[in-house]
């Protein structure tokens, strides 16, 4: 008898019909997509999206070369190489960072004395060759001077929220 009814179900597709009718009830709903460039997702506010060097209100650049970013990455995505200047002070001559190496971790950050290397909140880079994958110091410092204003309000809400 049972192998009876196992044959009607086959002959009836009632496992085709079950599926249909699932798809048939969730057609009708709206949908729950986004359109990406117009709509974005909302991001955490402990998003680490793409690395920044910051400046003084006066122009002049933050890092003093003190290494610990490097020291810190558990990626060695890190490339630091300084001099000392006339005044004393040290500078770097060369910040390169690896984004194919960089796990995202936010140490640098952390590990920042005076605030240099931050993450910002942008998710939007692409890259067409492994050589733009190399952010050099220029190109941190333009990414630090474009986002400077965001940057600065993320480190207020931060300190705030602490």
């Amino acid at each position: 008898m049972q192998r009876i009814m196992e044959y009607l179900r086959s002959l009836l597709l009632l496992e085709l019909l079950k599926g249909l009718s699932l798809t048939m009830r969730h057609m009708f709903r709206p949908n729950i997509t986004i359109i990406y460039p117009e709509e974005k997702t909302p991001k955490s506010v402990r998003f680490r999206g793409l690395h920044a060097l910051r400046r003084y209100p006066n122009g002049e650049e933050r890092c003093i070369a003190c290494k610990l970013c490097e020291a810190v990455c558990p990626a060695l995505a890190i490339t630091i190489e300084s001099t000392q200047r006339d005044d004393g002070s040290r500078r770097t001559t060369r910040y390169d960072i690896d984004l194919f190496k960089c796990i995202f971790c936010g140490f640098c950050e952390e590990s920042c004395p005076v605030d240099s290397i931050v993450e910002t909140g942008c998710l939007e880079y692409h890259f067409e060759n492994r050589e733009e994958s190399i952010m050099t110091k220029e190109k941190l410092l333009a990414i630090g001077d474009r986002f400077e204003s965001e940057i600065a309000e993320n480190r207020k809400k931060d300190a705030a929220y602490r």
